[in-house]
């Protein structure tokens, strides 16, 4: 079982990891909310699942499931926002082959 809990801490924190590196990397706010959100929501998940395998108290498990249904329903919301008042200032697009 513990090798399941660590295989499941080990990816989620490298797509955290990823999501931290997109939003460094990436050339534009839209590209960057992008893989903050996406990447950000499936670590998060990985690590909470790997919580609630390490603990399966119904405590942890309530409170688990509460965190990932919240981060689940924010996120989007939240980069959905950013994105159309980016959009509504007018910031401009990338354009590949432009820095």
């Amino acid at each position: 079982m513990i090798v399941v809990i660590s295989g499941f801490l080990l990816v989620g924190c490298f797509f955290a990891l990823l999501a931290a590196i997109g939003v460094v990397r990436m050339p534009d706010i839209y590209c960057r909310m992008h893989s903050a959100t996406k990447a950000g929501a499936f670590g998060s998940a990985l690590i909470l699942i790997a919580v609630m395998l390490a603990h399966p108290t119904p405590r942890v498990l309530i409170e688990c499931m509460a965190i990932l249904i919240f981060f689940y329903i924010t996120a989007p919301v939240g980069a959905h926002l950013v994105g159309r008042i980016c959009y509504r200032t007018k910031l401009p697009f990338w354009k590949p082959g432009k820095k």
